[in-house]
């Protein structure tokens, strides 16, 4: 059951709802699950995961890594709005596929 995401990898995103540590703060996209309808984002929805001992890790101990966020609570970051935007899709004269800011018209892929 794939869904369609209006996010893809790389893309700088705003979190507009979320936790209160994560609701407002922007990153860059690490990795998309269309399926999941999840996307990592760099520096959002950091979580706590305890390590156990092993040959790399000898003492074990607790890392901090980024989640799963979802992503209807993400909304893509237009740099001439500075905010989030809602994305309007079309057709660009050379034929490609091309997502736009609903504002201000910046093209976000090419």
């Amino acid at each position: 059951m794939g869904t369609r995401c209006h996010i893809r990898r790389n893309d700088i995103v705003i979190a507009h709802k979320g936790t209160p540590a994560s609701g407002g703060k922007t990153g860059k996209v690490l990795q998309v699950f269309p399926g999941r309808g999840r996307v990592i984002v760099e520096g959002l929805n950091y979580i706590h995961k305890t390590l156990r001992k092993s040959q790399d890790n000898p003492k074990g101990g607790i890392i901090q890594k980024e989640a799963s966020i979802a992503v209807s609570n993400l909304m893509l970051y237009c740099p001439h709005c500075k905010k989030g935007v809602r994305v309007a899709r079309g057709v660009s004269e050379q034929g490609q596929r091309s997502r736009k800011c609903k504002k201000c018209g910046h093209l976000f892929d090419g």
